[in-house]
Formats: structure tokens, C-alpha cells, sequence
């Protein structure tokens, strides 16, 4: 199976893989594949194929299309690997939660302010952030707990490779509510109707601010 991965990845990196010029644009479907293959050598090598589709945004967003609405976008999933890209809505935050799975995180347009956590005796603690604009890349363990913001007033579009299934995760995943950090389990339609709301307030606002102008 690994190798007939490597044969196909490479017989697709030469027909996949479309060029202006010299010039080598993003494909979706090779970025997929050089995923799945780089998969067998750990998340090191998944950042590596991240950090080079993210070092030029723009093809990212060419190949992708412009972020238009909030949501989490499901590029491939598998119950070993799933890609998803985020939209995330001008000014909206995640609650912290964890994977239970490796993660790459890399961003493509805007800003994604990550805070870092640890469990206490009580709950959780916040130990760190991380601050990622485009081209930006970090990798996340499968211990981490995090939660996410994106600080401006635009949409910021994220390409996340997590290390199994997102959406249905062998060992059942947390999340903390924001203001008590009071434990829960995850929900996964809970956070599609958080970016769903986070959007619907923004342009609520901005509609608010025209017409008081």
C-alpha cells in the first residue's frame, strides 16, 4: 500500500500539477496525495508539504477560492488523515478543545491567534500563544489543547491536516467553555453553528455601522 502511494503521488505530481509558465500552481488534488504519502513519515513531514503550499498564498487561493462564508470545509477525510480548510469570520473565537490527533495548521490568508493550554487540578490553565499570518505553520501534538481567534476584521482561510478523523476521532474529544472553562464533550455541530453565528454577527455589525454613518 505505501508503495503503490509513493508510485501514485508521483505519477500525479507530473499530470496534477498545473503551470503558467515555469510558474507551478496549487492543485488540491496533489496536495492531497503528497499528504497521504508524507503521512507515513509522521506530522514533520506533513508541516513540510503545509509550509510549501502556504508559502505563496495567493495560488492557495486561486485553487481554493476566496473565503466568502465561515465554515470548516472538508478537503479529505479518512479515519487515518482528514484536511479540512477553516474559514474563520472577522473577530470570532473558539473555545478551547483538544484532537486527540496530531494536527498542521497553516494559514493561507489572514491571522490565526492560537492560546495554548494545559489541565490544572481545577481545569485548564493557558501556558502560551502562537500568533500565525499567511505562510505561517505549527504543528500541534496530539496531547495539545488549544483555542483559536482570529484578531481582524476579515476572513482568514486555514489548511488543517489532522492525524485521523476529525469528525468521528477514535478517542472522543473535550472542549472548555469560555468564560467558566468548565469540561465538556466536544460537538462538532456546536462549533458549525459558532462559525455560522460568529459570521452572521459580523455582518449584522458592519450593516449597523453603515447605516449610522
Amino acid at each position: 500500500m505505501a508503495i503503490l502511494l509513493v508510485i501514485v503521488g508521483k505519477l500525479a505530481k507530473a499530470h496534477l500539477k498545473k503551470s503558467v509558465g515555469d510558474v507551478v500552481m496549487f492543485s488540491r488534488n496533489q496536495f492531497i496525495l503528497d499528504c497521504l504519502n508524507a503521512a507515513q513519515d509522521g506530522e514533520e513531514a506533513i508541516k513540510e508539504i503545509v509550509a510549501e503550499a502556504v508559502s505563496d498564498p495567493s495560488k492557495v487561493v486561486a485553487a481554493l477560492g476566496e473565503q466568502e462564508h465561515a465554515g470548516i470545509y472538508p478537503l479529505y477525510q479518512s479515519p487515518d488523515l482528514t484536511i479540512i480548510n477553516f474559514t474563520w469570520a472577522p473577530y470570532m473565537s473558539l473555545m478551547p478543545h483538544n484532537h486527540q490527533m496530531f494536527s498542521v495548521v497553516g494559514i493561507y490568508s489572514g491571522r490565526e491567534d492560537n492560546i495554548f493550554w494545559q489541565r490544572n487540578e481545577r481545569n485548564i490553565e493557558a501556558i502560551g500563544a502562537k500568533s500565525l499570518g499567511a505562510g505561517g505553520v505549527v504543528i500541534l501534538d496530539k496531547t495539545a489543547i488549544h483555542s483559536v481567534l482570529n484578531p481582524i476584521g476579515k476572513m482568514t482561510g486555514a489548511i488543517h491536516v489532522y492525524g485521523g478523523d476529525f469528525f468521528s476521532p477514535i478517542e472522543p474529544r473535550r472542549e472548555w467553555d469560555h468564560e467558566t472553562l468548565v469540561e465538556r464533550p466536544w460537538d462538532v455541530e456546536r462549533v458549525k453553528s459558532i462559525f455560522r453565528d460568529a459570521e452572521e454577527r459580523f455582518l449584522f455589525s458592519s450593516k449597523s455601522k453603515a447605516l449610522s454613518i
